[in-house]
């Protein structure tokens, strides 16, 4: 929209379907949404219309909402979703808190994608060869890069926490600070939208892939979770001696009810389950531990304030809204039910198949299609239409034969 389009007011319509289209074009049937395939309302949200830092052009970027043209939230909308579930914790004086941890690679400019990602060329003429888990070295060759990320995240108010190379080659992580769970999950966005442009205009390709390459730790949205009374701001997974309450656990116990019908929120797409299914500290479980990164559900260590639950199944290429939206929604699930968690696990383990989770695309669309509790948290629209859309993705993928294939099984098989 032109900006004095905008600046009047003048209305954006987007057809209903989009909001279900699939990462390689096309739709489901249009039955999944409405069938006429009528016009959704785009509304601005006022505090996030920004300009946007890396453009020459002097674009802008305004996250917005899916209405209906009645004005209802539009039943597909992840950010509608997510609005949803905050407002079920605000019927009970509570306000949820979260942090993303996202992880990223970032690799040279790679224009065949039948060819591997590689690392840039560092100072030295070289490649990574991922013995740079966090080092403070600058011999990669990125800090212009960084240094306009982090000029981008100063101007369009994305405040950073802490930032760190991660253990794959060409790996980084950046912590955004904890807040509103809609701030956050629009801030994620953002983020990440910000990455891919500035990469590009360095010559460079910033990749969310949850496993963008074998032999190496997958990308991670490790989400942080905690809970507080809305009239006095005080952390209810604590009580006033600092210990645990029952709230802490229901929550949990909630979570661990959810996982398995949820993964498919949490992990959408084929390449996920490859980082699942490679655990390298990405664990496919519903455990639960005191500061174990083998667990699905980790507690942190921190004073009691700052009690917390990490969900750590979601990777990059999650969708931000949906999967805080997914993981909340769990915790309060919990928190009604009064659910309680399994005994915490510490050290090496072996999962319970009770608290195992899917471990495909497939195995876990089919969990989330039987789901009851899915549909009543989220609708029969978005499960059914979610459902429909990631199966189209899911054969496009089985309709191409990979290189393993041929190589291994054309002369065995």
């Amino acid at each position: 929209m032109t900006a004095e389009g905008f600046l009047e007011g003048r209305r954006l319509q987007m057809a209903r379907g989009v909001l279900l289209q699939c990462i390689m074009g096309g739709y489901p049937p249009a039955r999944f949404y409405g069938s006429d395939d009528g016009d959704l309302a785009l509304v601005a949200e006022p505090a996030q219309i920004h300009r946007l830092p890396w453009s020459e052009e002097g674009l802008a970027l305004a996250i917005c909402d899916a209405n209906e043209l009645d004005g209802m939230p539009s039943g597909l909308s992840t950010r509608g979703l997510l609005k949803a579930v905050i407002a079920r914790y605000a019927a009970l004086g509570l306000a949820p808190v979260v942090a993303t941890e996202l992880e990223f690679f970032v690799f040279a400019h790679n224009a065949d994608p039948l060819q591997p990602f590689q690392p840039p060329l560092g100072r030295d003429g070289r490649r990574e060869l991922g013995h740079s888990a966090f080092s403070v070295s600058s011999n990669n060759g990125l800090r212009p890069f960084f240094q306009e990320v982090y000029q981008c995240m100063a101007a369009l108010g994305l405040p950073r926490d802490t930032f760190m190379h991660e253990m794959g080659v060409s790996q980084f992580e950046i912590n955004l600070l904890h807040g509103d769970p809609l701030l956050l999950a629009d801030q994620t966005f953002l983020f990440k939208h910000l990455l891919k442009e500035v990469a590009l205009k360095h010559g460079l390709t910033v990749v969310c892939m949850a496993k963008p390459l074998a032999h190496t730790p997958g990308s991670s949205m490790h989400i942080h979770q905690s809970l507080v009374e809305i009239a006095s701001g005080r952390n209810v997974f604590s009580d006033q001696k600092g210990e645990a309450t029952e709230a802490f656990y229901h929550f949990i116990g909630g979570q661990q009810a959810c996982m398995a019908d949820f993964t498919a929120l949490f992990a959408p797409n084929v390449n996920s389950y490859q980082r699942l299914c490679h655990p390298y500290a990405s664990p496919n479980n519903a455990c639960w531990s005191e500061d174990n990164r083998a667990a699905g559900l980790r507690i942190p260590a921190s004073a009691p304030v700052a009690r917390r639950v990490e969900n750590r199944l979601p990777g990059a290429d999650a969708n931000p809204y949906l999967a805080i939206a997914a993981s909340l929604a769990a915790g309060l699930h919990g928190i009604e039910q009064r659910l309680q968690p399994t005994p915490a696990i510490q050290g090496e383990f072996q999962v319970p198949e009770h608290l195992s989770l899917p471990c495909t695309l497939h195995a876990a669309l089919e969990r989330l299609k039987r789901s009851a509790l899915a549909r009543e948290l989220f609708g029969n629209e978005f499960i059914e239409g979610y459902v429909a859309s990631k199966t189209l993705e899911l054969t496009d993928f089985f309709n191409e034969i990979t290189p393993w294939e041929r190589r291994v099984l054309a002369a065995q098989a």
